[in-house]
């Protein structure tokens, strides 16, 4: 994205903020209560459309993108509300994030055709292969609600992986977890990026640090810092803005949102 601004009313949410996520890189957008990160995701995400700017997706300029369209170009997502379905098994729920992959019409599906049944055992199959990755086998048939919410966690990022995105979107994926399924989960990422790329909005910044190859810092809308973890938090500017003395004594810095 280049030079993104978003207004308000009247109030700038974002300033010429502009991003660049390599592949197989994992990119951190951090900074403090109001600096911009949930805007600039939903921009990321097609939830809001900037003012100014340009989206570029492949070389490609994305106009007016909106969130239904991001399966198809390759780019899958997790939000802070994980947005289960919880009449729906977790298998289902992963089922429907490996719609990119389907090829029968709605009208075989509609008739139970037998490519529509073949494809539909592939897709399972392929959500159970995910949902293995993750240590989230055992809860296949169970109810997303019936789980503890690191768990539903991994649903909902089994759900976004098994689409295969080139570029994954993950919105504070820390939230709520324990320093050990924290620990897991910076492996997970680590290992999602030999095979994609990836940009997380995030609070924890020992996480942050530990995964980041890139990390760009947003203060009031604008980028004030970007750069690899260990430039940025010496940088005086970010210290000021956010870390402070927290991330020079490796303390994970307050969570604000």
């Amino acid at each position: 994205m280049s030079e993104i601004s978003v207004n308000f009313g009247g109030i700038a949410a974002l300033s010429d903020v502009s991003l660049e996520v390599a592949p197989n890189q994992v990119l951190g957008v951090i900074g403090p209560n109001g600096a911009g990160k949930t805007t600039l995701f939903n921009v990321a995400c097609g939830f809001v459309q900037p003012d100014t700017g340009t989206l570029t997706w492949r070389d490609r300029e994305l106009t007016r993108l909106k969130p239904h369209q991001l399966a198809g170009l390759g780019i899958g997502r997790t939000l802070q509300g994980l947005g289960l379905f919880d009449r729906m098994t977790v298998l289902d729920n992963v089922v429907v994030g490996a719609d990119r992959h389907a090829r029968a019409g709605f009208f075989s599906g509609l008739l139970g055709l037998r490519r529509s049944a073949r494809e539909e055992r592939e897709l399972r199959e392929r959500a159970m292969a995910v949902l293995d990755e993750l240590g989230a086998a055992d809860h296949a048939q169970a109810l997303p609600s019936s789980l503890p919410y690191p768990e539903r966690k991994r649903v909902a990022l089994a759900r976004a992986l098994v689409s295969e995105p080139d570029l994954l979107l993950l919105d504070e994926p820390a939230a709520g977890l324990s320093g050990e399924d924290m620990a897991e989960l910076g492996g997970l990422i680590r290992r999602l990026s030999r095979r994609m790329s990836v940009m997380l909005v995030e609070h924890h910044m020992d996480l942050v640090m530990s995964v980041c190859d890139h990390i760009v810092v947003l203060d009031f809308g604008k980028n004030i810092a970007s750069g690899p973890p260990e430039r940025v938090k010496e940088d005086p500017a970010v210290l000021a803005a956010y870390l402070g003395d927290e991330v020079e004594h490796d303390r994970p810095a307050t969570t604000r949102s």
